[in-house]
């Protein structure tokens, strides 16, 4: 099912929690509502749900207008962060509950049910756990097992409000996985909240990038972290080194990296490069920038540097295991840094230029 959200608002009294909302989310898509805390964008999923009241504007479910709809007569399915789950129920009776639910001219048979829970529970990888209670289950299972609640009845669209925000860093990573693969076996149209910028580029089609009740961003996770459209943008979605730097006479300079751009204008400008697009080597390097490391280490396959600049203080690198035994980089080394990709800010206007 598709989403029309048009010119949603939203205030609490004086405060504007939404501003000018306008989104279209396509049939089948998982888009990710992703910001900080406080940006709005559990306030629009609710609003989505119908378990708020927008101060203005339309939802629109397939081109229907749901915006006066309750939350049941829109046929939401509805994930929250702490999972609900009804602690007296067994995981079996947890799934089925919204089915034994409906009216009787509509509910399904006993013997259609507990082929439908027992379809649900192998969907979800937890075929032998029904009869136990939520008490039982680690967290990782809970949630997949609340999930297997939501869409249990059908739903026209599936809401997740930080649905693994109350895991571990590990769970967490599993479940994200786990989702992405589940999404495409329901091919059911869901929004999904979160604050973790890896969550959704790792698992969503699409970004819905928010900041201050308003929309800095949608796109595809590659758009939005290889296209930033602003500043905001840019810094959020990512490690990214700050680095200020002038244009003069066509010519960018960073310290002592120079570099011709087609912007001609004198200009202050703030540079920003990611830690995998600085080449560095105790090696003299011409055109580059000069630090001195302060930090060494480790995160999986990768080494980490922090460098300190004298003019922008610290530049954080990331490099190869490889590279980093051939140079034996140790504190205090003196480097010479030199970006691959410069992306620069001109009045918070990406300019964005291979070297």
């Amino acid at each position: 099912m598709a989403i029309s959200i048009k010119q949603i608002n939203k205030s609490f009294g004086q405060f504007q929690a939404l501003q000018n909302i306008n989104v279209e989310i396509k049939d089948g898509e998982l888009t990710a509502l992703l910001g900080q805390s406080g940006c709005g964008k559990t306030t629009l999923l609710r609003i989505i749900a119908g378990l708020e009241t927008a101060t203005s504007g339309q939802i629109l479910f397939d081109q229907q207008d749901v915006t006066g709809l309750s939350a049941k007569q829109r046929d939401i399915g509805f994930v929250f962060q702490h999972y609900a789950l009804f602690r007296n129920m067994t995981v079996a009776d947890n799934i089925s509950f919204g089915l034994r639910m409906k009216p009787k001219a509509v509910r399904l048979s006993e013997q259609e049910i507990q082929a439908k829970v027992k379809n649900l529970l192998s969907l979800i990888q937890l075929e032998h756990i029904g009869k136990r209670y939520p008490d039982q289950l680690s967290g990782g299972q809970r949630q997949r097992v609340a999930l297997a609640r939501a869409i249990a009845t059908e739903p026209r669209v599936l809401l997740l409000d930080e649905p693994f925000g109350a895991l571990d860093a590990k769970v967490r990573k599993d479940l994200r996985r786990w989702l992405r693969d589940f999404h495409k076996e329901i091919n059911l149209t869901s929004i999904f909240v979160t604050h973790d910028q890896d969550e959704a580029l790792e698992v969503a089609d699409k970004i819905i990038l928010m900041n201050e009740g308003k929309i800095e961003q949608i796109g595809t996770p590659e758009q939005v972290y290889k296209q930033p459209k602003s500043y905001f943008a840019a810094q959020f979605l990512g490690d990214m080194n700050l680095l200020d730097g002038y244009i003069h006479n066509g010519v960018l300079h960073i310290d002592s990296f120079q570099q011709k751009v087609v912007q001609t204008q004198s200009a202050h400008v703030v540079v920003y490069v990611r830690p995998h697009e600085m080449a560095v080597s105790k090696k003299v390097i011409e055109n580059s920038i000069k630090g001195k490391i302060t930090r060494v280490h480790t995160t999986g396959p990768t080494i980490q540097l922090e460098v300190h600049h004298i003019k922008n203080g610290p530049i954080e690198l990331s490099i190869s295991y490889t590279q980093f035994e051939q140079e034996q980089f140790v504190v205090g080394d003196e480097v010479y840094m030199q970006p691959l990709l410069l992306n620069f800010f001109l009045q918070d206007e990406l300019v964005e230029f291979m070297i």
